[in-house]
């Protein structure tokens, strides 16, 4: 396991820093439309990152958490052809310049309604923390521009794309990791009955078009989000994912609360056990990076730096105390 982040660097600076403060993978994106990297960019970006002594494992391909509005590839969840082969193309082709430019992983969404929230509440020492109520939403908020979409859409959507990427990314050795529809709320709503919002649909997920090259960007406080008891479920969810070669990426991310009534939190302050859940994850020998997500905002001059400073060092300081020694990636296949 490495300590890792996926903050976008202000300047240098900040990637002096992370080295400095034990962070040593990244996932970092160059400037621009996904799209539109080419393999010189993707090099010259790689090179620069390795050059402050730190390994980028990882980028965003051009589907995010945005909602569909705002996404570089809004037709492959619209269902819409031929625009969505266009958008499945370019992401294969990609896919093929990661890998020649060294870059092993790539994170994605499969995401329309965006990350839907409630009112800010306040957490620990007055931090502002992101929150979740299901009592507080509007159940009636209308659909997206992709309308009503159906289970059965949903799924079919994303096994048309999956069936066209899984087998580029296999072949090319790139590992492609999803992230789970954060949070999980009742079918229909917006529109949209979120199939990667259950631990189940995840399960469906990964075993689609099989491959060890296909799995998860797992982050433990979406998963939290989903479950009615995240500290007493969250472990056997980690070993049936882990065991199975399908976690790729972490976002170490805590909750205090239970499905549809949440607040995310600091890593210490949540309801999940996030140092018995290192040694879970070291148990199934997950071999990549852990990092920080979604951190409370606090007061201060940097307020996000610090935050997720705070972050890193509890990460560095469990796998210290749980006596866990980083282990070296173990190629798929």
């Amino acid at each position: 396991m490495h300590v890792g982040t996926q903050i976008n660097p202000r300047d240098d600076d900040d990637y002096r820093m992370w080295a400095q403060l034990g962070v040593t993978h990244v996932c970092v994106d160059p400037p621009g439309n996904p799209h539109h990297w080419t393999l010189e960019q993707l090099i010259r970006h790689r090179e620069h990152i390795e050059s402050f002594g730190l390994s980028l494992d990882m980028v965003q391909i051009p589907m995010s958490s945005r909602p569909i509005e705002e996404q570089h590839s809004p037709h492959i969840l619209m269902g819409k052809s031929p625009e969505r082969d266009r958008e499945i193309d370019s992401i294969c082709a990609l896919i093929e310049r990661l890998a020649k430019a060294g870059i092993p992983a790539a994170k994605y969404n499969m995401n329309i309604i965006g990350i839907p929230r409630t009112e800010t509440e306040l957490g620990r020492g007055g931090s502002r923390n992101s929150t979740f109520r299901w009592a507080k939403a509007d159940p009636d908020a209308p659909p997206t521009i992709a309308g009503v979409v159906s289970e059965a859409e949903n799924w079919e959507r994303i096994d048309y794309f999956l069936a066209r990427v899984v087998p580029v990314a296999t072949a090319n050795k790139v590992r492609l990791a999803c992230h789970p529809h954060d949070p999980y709320t009742p079918p229909g709503y917006r529109g949209v009955t979120r199939v990667l919002g259950t631990v189940d649909g995840l399960k469906r997920f990964v075993q689609m078009h099989e491959s060890p090259y296909h799995g998860l960007n797992f982050c433990q406080g979406t998963v939290g989000e989903m479950l009615d008891d995240p500290a007493g479920e969250i472990f056997d969810i980690i070993r049936w994912f882990g065991t199975r070669g399908k976690l790729f990426n972490v976002h170490f991310r805590n909750i205090i609360g239970r499905k549809l009534d949440f607040m995310e939190s600091f890593p210490d302050d949540g309801v999940m056990d996030m140092a018995r859940s290192l040694e879970v994850y070291h148990e199934v020998g997950y071999p990549y990076m852990i990092m920080p997500d979604h951190v409370p905002t606090i007061d201060g001059r940097d307020p996000s730096g610090t935050a997720f400073a705070f972050c890193y060092g509890y990460i560095i300081g469990a796998l210290n105390a749980l006596r866990i020694k980083p282990v070296a990636e173990k190629p798929a296949g």
